[in-house]
């Protein structure tokens, strides 16, 4: 397969996601000349914003962090046309930031992906030592507990039950039932005491109620990490293709809607 077929770019292009990542981005007030990080950058899309908003400064400086050399291909020419600040892309795992970051960061910024960290702890100390004092950690996540609202968990699982029928009697596969760590969703009280056990002081933390529309669900049925979580040990084509064919299914039998609704958790914190 194409390496970037199952990418997040698809997804990260849609407007709910920029209009989520942007209140985020407005909540952190981020400041022309300052260093801002953009932990698991992929293919840019936070990394653009971030320089949206303070680009202009002779020292501001953007550096955007991903493990996937095509996402990075992909943020580099996302950003091409910048001149006006420094735009730097590193090819490290978010686990490893202090060694990707040689200088101390104004601002790290984390956008949907802390959910799929195994070791949060060691995350959040990697960003406390990247920051300067007073320095600013911002994060948003559409996975943890609460992401669903009651009203759509029927849906959700129609759409899951529906994929686990066509995986069993078009392909005769199941998925594992094993649970990584990195797959548990934490609530947003756990995420605050994890914040503030490694000397974080919150600033903000609200949960953001956004609409998903259904292509957004499918542009999602198409990246590797949801694929995987949704339906592990289920090779990644098979797995997709099921979930998209359900998704679709699910929206054309409840009639009428054209996107369900889901809530994001944003944080806010700053080290002291």
């Amino acid at each position: 397969m194409a390496s970037d077929e199952y990418s997040f770019k698809a997804f990260s292009e849609h407007a709910f996601y920029r209009e989520v990542n942007e209140a985020l981005l407005d909540r952190a007030d981020l400041r022309r000349g300052w260093t801002v990080v953009d932990v698991a950058c992929g293919s840019g899309a936070a990394t653009a914003l971030i320089l949206e908003k303070i680009r202009g400064a002779r020292d501001t400086v953007v550096i955007g962090i991903d493990m996937s050399a095509t996402a990075l291909r992909d943020a580099r020419q996302k950003v091409a046309g910048v001149y006006d600040a420094v735009v730097e892309f590193v090819q490290a795992r978010a686990e490893e930031l202090s060694k990707a970051v040689r200088r101390a960061a104004d601002a790290v910024v984390f956008c949907n992906g802390i959910h799929y960290i195994e070791d949060k702890v060691g995350l959040v100390k990697e960003v406390y030592g990247t920051l300067r004092p007073g320095g600013i950690f911002a994060f948003n996540t559409g996975f943890f507990e609460g992401a669903m609202p009651p009203e759509t968990q029927k849906y959700y699982r129609r759409w899951m039950l529906k994929a686990l029928r066509k995986l069993k009697t078009e392909y005769n596969l199941s998925p594992e039932h094993t649970k990584v760590e990195a797959r548990k969703q934490l609530s947003p009280e756990q995420y605050l005491e994890l914040l503030e056990y490694q000397g974080f002081v919150i600033k903000s933390q609200e949960i953001v109620r956004t609409a998903v529309p259904e292509q957004g669900y499918v542009d999602i049925s198409r990246f590797s990490d949801f694929v995987a979580g949704a339906l592990p040990g289920v090779p990644i084509k098979t797995a997709s293709d099921v979930l998209v064919e359900s998704v679709k299914e699910t929206f054309a039998e409840v009639g009428g809607m054209t996107a369900w609704p889901r809530n994001w958790l944003s944080v806010v914190a700053t080290r002291p």
